[in-house]
């Protein structure tokens, strides 16, 4: 297994294909699934003002992750994790942990020693992953639309 940055020779549309997939997967019964079968291939191909990592099992992308300095105002000095996302026969395998980690040690290189992330507050997974993982709930949270569902995000901070 390997975790890298990805480059310039990787298949973007093999990396969106994950997102895409693992949306599927993960946020079923959570965000319409008319909207989750609408999501376009290569939704997520450009991404761009984020660090990109990829996870490689026997020479097959099965995972990826974006994170920043926080996106948001009150949080600048901050990093984010602002996405993990694994193809759905490679989750609850222990790749997601290695994957969350090696997010933070990249952040803590770029100088923040803080750290937040956002979950959708009906994700129970995701949040029982990110608490398992160190990452306390704080209770705020923000209101968004997705699919024409209104959905909240709760804000997690590394411990």
């Amino acid at each position: 297994m390997e975790i890298r940055y990805i480059t310039q020779k990787d298949n973007l549309l093999e990396i969106s294909s994950i997102y895409e997939r693992s949306w599927k997967h993960a946020y079923k019964n959570m965000i319409p699934q008319a909207y989750l079968d609408s999501i376009p291939s290569g939704q997520w191909v450009n991404k761009t003002g984020m660090n990109h990592l990829v996870v490689i099992e026997d020479g097959q992308m099965i995972g990826t992750a974006g994170f920043c300095r926080s996106r948001w105002e009150k949080y600048s000095d901050y990093g984010e994790i602002v996405s993990i996302y694994f193809l759905p026969a490679y989750m609850g395998k222990g790749y997601g942990r290695l994957l969350l980690n090696r997010c933070m040690e990249e952040l803590k290189q770029c100088g923040f020693d803080k750290i937040l992330l956002w979950v959708l507050e009906e994700n129970h997974r995701a949040r029982k992953f990110y608490e398992k993982n160190g990452f306390i709930c704080s209770e705020v949270f923000r209101e968004d639309t997705i699919g024409g569902k209104d959905v909240r995000e709760v804000l997690y901070f590394a411990a």
